[in-house]
């Protein structure tokens, strides 16, 4: 069975409507960070072994990272949400109620159910079996109700390659692959490109604002707390990130 077509301008429509959840989301988090917390996460001693001696970058490098990992988790909601609108008007897929399933949608007499991701390096081994696990626990419930339902489940990732997609207990499509997969237009992961620019400069622009303010506000704090005489007291950092917590 054919997909419907996929109408360019509903999708660009749909981007131009929710790309600014990711740019608020964006905003939102720099804006809810506390130094503090972000000190806590990082390994102070990759920092004192790059002979990092100036306050204002090491607050950089440090906020830089964690946006970083932030921004790709925000954006990777945004892709998801795409993709499911994609998939809706392609296939009629729809978001799924099972747990760890972020879609599924029938074709040619197969649910396929769609655990998405942003890319392809997104998880460790651990991580890689809770997803088996939850694609097994779901075709058991599936199952249920007709036995001999065809099921077959896939990990798409929205950028990258996997030159291997067959992993045994699901399929692994990423980038092209993917995007066709859902929408059946091979295009599709060059057509969606453009519209993610929407208002992005204006959008920039609002987040730099804020990020050179916070920027300006963790320094201060920093050289507060942890230089003496301008230097940084890296004793003191190891100490508020790793010293033993007393008990009270």
């Amino acid at each position: 069975m054919p997909p419907n077509p996929i109408n360019l301008n509903d999708v660009q429509k749909f981007v131009e409507n929710h790309i600014g959840e990711f740019h608020q989301r964006r905003l939102e988090k720099l804006r809810e960070l506390k130094l503090t917390n972000i000190l806590k996460r990082k390994n102070p001693y990759l920092f004192k072994a790059k002979n990092i001696t100036d306050a204002h970058d090491l607050v950089k490098l440090l906020l830089d990272a964690y946006l970083s990992s932030q921004e790709e988790t925000v954006f990777g909601d945004f892709l998801e949400k795409l993709a499911v609108f994609i998939c809706s008007q392609a296939y009629n897929g729809h978001k799924s109620s099972a747990e760890g399933i972020d879609l599924e949608f029938e074709r040619d007499g197969t649910l396929y159910l769609v655990s998405i991701k942003s890319g392809p390096n997104w998880g460790n081994s651990s991580q890689i079996k809770k997803m088996i696990d939850n694609f097994k626990k779901a075709q058991r419930i599936l199952r249920t109700n007709n036995s001999t339902l065809r099921i077959q489940a896939v990990n798409g990732c929205c950028y990258g390659k996997d030159a291997q997609p067959d992993k045994g207990d699901y399929l692994k499509l990423c980038g092209q692959a993917f995007w066709e997969f859902i929408s059946g237009n091979d295009r599709l992961y060059l057509d969606i490109i453009e519209p993610l620019g929407h208002r992005a400069k204006e959008r920039n622009e609002e987040f730099l604002n804020e990020y050179a303010r916070i920027i300006n506000i963790f320094t201060q704090q920093f050289v507060t707390r942890f230089c003496d005489n301008g230097a940084i007291n890296w004793q003191a950092l190891v100490a508020f990130n790793s010293a033993r917590q007393r008990e009270t």
